[in-house]
């Protein structure tokens, strides 16, 4: 045995004395490897900084920490097999993660002030500092080989295999952490590159740098991805590696993005818990968070309230509080924010007025903008130059006001600043989308004439102008143009062609030049694919449709879950079943995101067809599949088993949805009510709505009943049921019972009808007057005088007709 090495036998002993359930769970680790790929006297394990502790998977589960503190193990660095190298892993100070599970289970229940103390806390001796630590890369480094291939690989993980497999393990264990950042950044798809980041975790001898978890969160910030953001998070706190306060900001900023204005000012709190300091620039990414939440007023006190701690603002929070004034509309305040600001030793920058101008560009206040120019230029000492202007064009030409950005290009260029294509291409982009071609085309040939020569985008807004009018021959010379004065086209300009193309019935020949897009060379992406496959789909040809959905996946492109449910809908609404099952295997087994939804378009469309069994045992492979059915799934198969009689399926399948927790939604009321009644179940469906109603209170469900029972003429059983509808007396339960009322008044039964109206004055209701009238008369022709009279007293006594009326 050589020094230094731990041999397999050695392992075992250490993991049995000092904590038996590692020692279990490295045997059945170890069982899984052959003794040809596992000698642990030819294989000793070198690397000092592989640990269980980072192996495991904690997420799912895999390790309970309570367990190794009954066992006596207090740090759970003693678990770590091979020493502690600590090169950037910290232990965070009293780090305490659960509450992440906490934050979703308060919801939005309690008030956003309450995580306001957190800002009591600040420590007032610390330097106040707003530096983010953000990962910069260079060029060279996303462009280095390593990189591009493992970026190849992941390309191809549609068809991995296990050779794939090993080549990415091996060149994983050759990146540098720099280099993994650059993987994670190439990737257009930030799931794509979360699953990568998880993947390369699991992998054995190999552990992320502290730089990379930052850079994922980074990554994850800029997307709706709050769940994998809190995971990575997490991942971070449980390795030891240092939480800094950034790290924090990005899952704020990440919740935001997501909607979850609750969870994300709850991120204060569990900064406080794991007793990281807050900074400046946390503190500006909450008020961002509330402003972009349209919460300005909390965001005012926040803002207060960090002045009353002693954190300064700076121009970046006030910068963020005249965004939230102007998404309001309240541009008056914002203004006499930026006046004040040099009153608190904080000067505007640009922009703070770019934030103003932007917002009287949207509203098309040309002469306002003007204004606030020169007031940046005599307050401030700010003179507009090349950047005001590109965001003044820009931002004018994104809502459609190409007139007024192109007087502002022709003002630059009178000063002597030239904007480059990008303006220009933001102005001929805006004239085509409003339909003016000819407007557009000037602008080009002026770019031509000044030197400032158009580039792909620009011909590609052209190529789109086309095809929005419907001139699909001039967008194809338009391509034909564009290879003559060397500009060659790329997948967004064929795409804006097909797009044009499908949009005017020509999606078969979209199809064709799709087909012969190597030929061109260029390659066609997931929104090409997508637009050619929709243009399909709504002229009828499923079968292309379906093909092109196909090729879409062979290539490395997912179509998304609305995308596929289109297809099967449409393949259902033609009656082939049998295809759009088929393609929503073929969806499954590609990896493509099926979700619930698309079984339940399926299983519809089964219902539709009256074929119970494949529905229901498509609903079994729902559960194979991990795809958990809804309440609208059950309810789309109850309805058909009620449709076709089978009420006591139907029965067993509502109480199995009630056993899964599913709650019933208002449409499964209407349709158990609907089934059962017209069986005539009255009994049977009382039952079964009381055990509905314990789980989800529906206040019309005995409305319903009744009303579907006079529909089917089953006034006996409807007017046992009017007592229950009478406990609320709302006007909901006197629409019912005008229902039962002229039900019995078209039965011929107007002493029941009678006996209802009286019913309804007893609860403080009034019955319809036409109605009431029609029964008066029908009562005064069967000789029942009295009991007209009365009916017509009882609205006379409640003020709804004079005696003179009677």
């Amino acid at each position: 045995m050589h020094s230094g090495y731990f041999s397999y036998h050695r392992i075992q002993r250490i993991l049995a004395r000092r904590c038996p359930f590692v020692y279990i769970r490295f045997n059945a680790y170890l069982s899984s490897f052959s003794e040809s790929n596992f000698n642990p006297g030819s294989h000793p394990v070198r690397d000092s900084n592989v640990s269980f502790e980072e192996r495991d998977h904690f997420d799912e589960g895999n390790v309970d920490f309570g367990k190794f503190r009954e066992m006596g193990v207090e740090d759970s660095r003693e678990l770590s097999l091979f020493g502690d190298n600590n090169g950037g892993y910290q232990r965070n100070r009293s780090l305490n993660f659960d509450g992440f599970d906490e934050i979703e289970e308060e919801g939005d229940n309690c008030r956003a002030d309450d995580d306001f103390v957190v800002l009591n806390s600040y420590n007032v001796q610390c330097e106040q500092t707003e530096d983010v630590w953000r990962i910069e890369l260079e060029e060279d480094e996303l462009r280095h080989p390593l990189v591009r291939e493992i970026c190849r690989l992941i390309q191809c993980r549609s068809a991995w295999n296990a050779k794939l497999e090993r080549d990415m393990r091996h060149l994983l264990r050759s990146l540098k952490p720099r280099q993994v950042c650059a993987v994670l950044l190439s990737q257009d798809d930030e799931r794509v590159a979360l699953q990568f980041f998880y993947w390369a975790d699991r992998q054995w001898r190999y552990r992320h740098n502290p730089i990379v978890y930052y850079a994922m969160l980074e990554i994850l910030s800029k997307t709706k991805l709050c769940q994998g953001a809190k995971r990575v998070l997490r991942l971070m706190a449980r390795r030891g590696i240092e939480c800094r306060p950034e790290a924090f900001g990005y899952l704020m900023v990440s919740y935001s993005r997501a909607g979850n204005l609750r969870n994300a000012m709850k991120v204060l709190t569990l900064m406080q818990k794991a007793g990281v300091e807050l900074n400046l620039a946390v503190c500006n990414t909450a008020i961002h968070v509330l402003v972009r939440a349209n919460k300005l007023e909390k965001a005012l006190r926040f803002f207060e309230r960090m002045q009353i701690v002693g954190i300064i603002p700076n121009v970046v929070a006030y910068n963020c509080l005249i965004k939230g004034y102007c998404n309001v509309n309240q541009v008056e305040n914002a203004l006499q924010l930026i006046s004040d600001m040099p009153s608190k030793n904080c000067s505007p920058d640009k922009v703070s007025y770019y934030t103003i101008m932007s917002f009287f560009c949207k509203e098309k206040q040309v002469k306002e903008v003007r204004d606030l120019m020169e007031k940046m230029v005599k307050e401030s000492n700010l003179f507009p130059d090349m950047v005001t202007y590109d965001t003044l064009i820009h931002i004018l030409s994104k809502h459609g006001h190409a007139d007024e950005a192109l007087e502002f290009l022709q003002e630059a260029e009178a000063r002597g600043f030239q904007i480059d294509k990008v303006g220009h291409s933001a102005i001929v982009h805006a004239y085509c989308k409003q339909g003016k071609i000819d407007e557009a085309k000037v602008i080009v040939s002026e770019m031509l004439s000044k030197g400032c020569n158009p580039d792909v985008v620009t011909y590609t807004a052209v190529v789109d102008g086309f095809c929005r009018v419907g001139k699909l021959e001039q967008a194809k010379k338009m391509l034909q143009h564009m290879y003559k004065h060397g500009c060659k086209p790329n997948t967004v300009s064929y795409t804006a062609l097909l797009t044009g193309l499908c949009r005017n019935g020509s999606s078969l020949q979209a199809r064709e030049m799709l087909t012969g897009s190597e030929e061109e060379f260029w390659t066609p992406n997931a929104i090409t694919y997508s637009a050619v496959m929709n243009g399909l789909r709504k002229e009828g040809k499923l079968s292309e449709a379906c093909d092109v959905v196909k090729e879409m996946i062979s290539k490395g492109f997912f179509p998304n879950p609305v995308e596929i449910n289109l297809i099967i809908e449409s393949l259902c609404r033609e009656g082939k079943m049998n295809e759009a099952k088929r393609f929503l295997e073929e969806c499954l087994n590609k990896g493509c995101a099926v979700n619930v939804v698309n079984f339940t378009t399926l299983i519809h469309g089964y219902c539709q067809k009256d074929d119970l069994e494949a529905a229901l045992s498509l609903l079994d492979d729902m559960y194979l599949s991990n795809k958990h059915p809804d309440a609208v799934t059950y309810t789309a198969i109850i309805d058909a088993l009620g449709k076709n009689g089978r009420i006591e399926e139907a029965t067993d399948l509502t109480m199995k949805m009630l056993k899964k927790g599913l709650l019933p939604t208002p449409v499964t009321y209407r349709t158990v009510i609907h089934r059962y009644c017209q069986m005539g179940k009255v009994e049977d469906l009382l039952k079964l709505l009381e055990k509905m109603l314990l789980r989800q209170k529906c206040k019309t469900a005995y409305n319903q009943v009744i009303e579907k029972l006079c529909s089917f003429g089953n006034l006996q059983e409807a007017d046992k049921l009017l007592s229950r509808v009478l406990k609320t007396a709302s006007r909901n339960d006197a629409n019912t019972c005008n229902m039962l009322l002229e039900s019995y008044l078209s039965k011929g039964m107007p002493l029941s009808a009678y006996k209802v109206a009286c019913r309804m004055f007893n609860r403080n209701l009034i019955p319809n007057l036409k109605l009431s009238d029609k029964l008066s008369k029908r009562l005064m022709l069967e000789g029942k005088s009295a009991e007209a009279d009365n009916l017509m007293l009882r609205f006379v006594e409640r003020g709804h007709l004079s005696p003179q009326c009677e």
